[in-house]
């Protein structure tokens, strides 16, 4: 088994997304087991108050896997997601239109440095302006995959999905 997958979905969504069901399917076909959250409960809080409640509810996630997971997620789901590499070990960080900054939180973006980490933006992302990421790409040297899409990345899930099986391909190799 190579290993296990926890995609988190973003804000007003939930674990039935298109995009962290297109790639749970990925994982899976590959021989990675998945699961996926339902932040709905966190989500009532708003933006700023589900933080706190969905990195304690990933960790939770982190901490019942039998290996370092990798962690996807989507807008909220990447920022949470980051967060919480940086208290626990995860194999990878594979992260779709992440927010720098949440309005009305402390929290700041922040990823554990020596975890593989892909990002994933829009060009047209009206919701989580690319400049934020991308400054924050530039500064640790990440990778930033941006498509010619909006927030929802929604024209481009196919292409996204093969991306990640070769993100998880990579992972697989390194161990």
């Amino acid at each position: 088994m190579p290993g296990h997958v926890i995609l988190s979905h973003g804000s007003d969504s939930g674990p039935d997304a298109t995009k962290v069901s297109a790639l749970a399917k990925v994982a899976e076909a590959m021989g990675w087991t998945s699961e996926r959250p339902d932040y709905r409960q966190d989500d009532a809080l708003g933006h700023a108050g589900c933080i706190a409640p969905r990195v304690a509810r990933l960790h939770e996630r982190i901490a019942a896997s039998s290996a370092q997971p990798v962690l996807v997620g989507s807008s909220m789901g990447s920022f949470v997601s980051g967060l919480a590499s940086l208290e626990l070990p995860v194999a990878g960080l594979f992260l779709l239109a992440t927010p720098a900054t949440i309005p009305g939180s402390d929290f700041a973006f922040d990823v554990r440095l020596d975890v593989p980490t892909l990002l994933v933006h829009g060009w047209q992302d009206d919701v989580c302006p690319l400049d934020d990421i991308y400054e924050f790409a530039m500064r640790r040297s990440l990778p930033l995959l941006v498509l010619d899409d909006d927030h929802r990345l929604s024209a481009h899930v196919e292409a996204i999905a093969r991306q990640f099986g070769l993100f998880l391909e990579q992972l697989a190799a390194r161990t």
